[in-house]
């Protein structure tokens, strides 16, 4: 089934909630609405001429200056009909949240808690948004457009000196970096 196909039948099951369709280079972008995105994601899963059995990828990512500021981007895949397609959720920066697909793909636990920790992003009945990339202490999301490039000023890394010394012998041992 082609991608176009797929969102066909979207529009048939989901009009309302369909808010754009857009194809670029073989790819089909669907953006939805994010209070049906664990309906649309669960019905793309289960149908069985459709079986999108595998969630390729999760990811944020960060508009500044939209109304709608965040976006998590779904990199949907069949492995037994090989077909893709690309469901897109639009958050307002006021709530950046939308419902957990851990539900549908247990492989989506580690990428919405990279979205997470990273942008921001809640997903509401995720069973452990915990931080998985920064740590527990770290203020701010540093993958958001307005994150300082260098941090948050003042701040240091607590592990600096234990890094600056265990590479203090880089030279003397031969160790290139």
């Amino acid at each position: 089934m082609e991608p176009l196909e797929i969102v066909d039948r979207l529009k048939e099951r989901f009009s309302e909630e369909l808010v754009d369709v857009k194809q670029f280079r073989d790819q089909v972008f669907a953006t939805v609405k994010r209070e049906k995105i664990l309906d649309i994601c669960r019905y793309l899963h289960d149908a069985p001429d459709i079986q999108m059995n595998y969630l390729a990828d999760l990811c944020g990512v960060d508009y500044p200056g939209r109304r709608l500021r965040f976006e998590v981007v779904y990199n949907l895949y069949s492995i037994k009909f090989k077909h893709r397609l690309m469901i897109k959720v639009q958050l307002p920066e006021s709530d950046p949240s939308v419902d957990s697909v851990v539900s549908v793909w247990k492989g989506a636990n580690w990428h919405e808690r990279e979205a997470c920790d990273m942008y921001g992003i809640v997903f509401n009945g995720h069973p452990d948004l915990r931080r998985i990339l920064m740590p527990e202490d770290w203020e701010g999301y540093p993958l958001r457009k307005d994150y300082p490039l260098k941090g948050p000023e003042g701040w240091e890394y607590k592990g600096f000196e234990e890094l600056r010394d265990l590479h203090s012998h880089d030279k003397e041992w031969n160790i290139q970096s």
